[in-house]
């Protein structure tokens, strides 16, 4: 029989390599040892030999210099375990979305700088829209995008969002966009009018997952047809969105 004490510890080793785990994934460039104990509150020596723990395992890894220390490639593993359940969880509404409008439905995840499509089910108008599982889309100028921008905190969400409009070289408007976010934050739902892809247009509504992964339900739509439907679009977005944070919550 385990001693209680001996539980109680492995439980706070546990708690602790799991907080260490969440900060590291909060800051993907990598930190140094120091970093991650001032962010965990624990003494250095401690988190030495819980990374040394991680590293074992490939859930942590030392940077080629040594100097910081960031998720290694099991948790990717892992992640794209999770990645798999969801995608799951998400397929019948996705189908049944896409049979109720017509149109083609997509799921993306935020991953980095950009969303990752990770399932479609395409529409069944000869006009219609596909991308490929695996496209990565930008943020600021599609409705899946900017859904999951609305989830993050604001500082993030600007980082993620400036940092996007130097890569594109292009300027950008950081309150007028925070004000747009604003309102996609009261209505759970983003729109695309041309801006990604001139001729398309898009709804978009995020949500977290049990994990508190980002995902985006979208459903994009050859712009004259959407002027016209788009009302009803929001409709059946909204119904199924319920239905997959129900299914997929924490």
């Amino acid at each position: 029989m385990v001693d209680k004490d001996e539980g109680r510890s492995g439980i706070q080793v546990i708690a602790r390599a799991a907080a260490i785990l969440r900060v590291l994934r909060d800051n993907t460039e990598g930190m140094s040892l120091g970093q991650i104990a001032e962010r965990v509150d624990l003494p250095r020596s401690t988190v030495q030999r819980i990374v040394g723990a991680l590293q074992a395992e490939r859930l942590v890894i030392a940077t080629s210099s040594g100097g910081s220390i960031r998720l290694g490639p099991e948790i990717t593993a892992l992640s794209e375990a999770t990645r798999y359940n969801v995608v799951e969880e998400c397929r019948l509404h996705l189908s049944e979305l896409s049979r109720r409008l017509g149109e083609t439905a997509d799921l993306s995840v935020l991953r980095g700088a950009g969303m990752i499509f990770l399932d479609q089910v395409p529409g069944t108008h000869r006009l219609r829209t596909v991308s490929a599982v695996g496209d990565v889309f930008p943020l600021t100028t599609s409705a899946n995008g900017r859904a999951a921008l609305a989830l993050l905190p604001e500082a993030e969400a600007r980082a993620l969002v400036e940092a996007e409009w130097k890569r594109a070289r292009q300027p950008g408007d950081w309150s007028a966009f925070a004000a747009m976010l604003g309102k996609v934050r009261e209505r759970g739902i983003a729109e695309d009018a041309n801006e990604h892809t001139n001729g398309i247009s898009a709804l978009g509504g995020a949500f977290r997952d049990r994990n508190g992964e980002i995902h985006a339900i979208s459903v994009p739509v050859p712009t004259p047809r959407f002027l016209q439907m788009r009302d009803t679009v929001e409709a059946e977005l909204r119904q199924t969105l319920e239905q997959v944070r129900r299914v997929t919550a924490l």
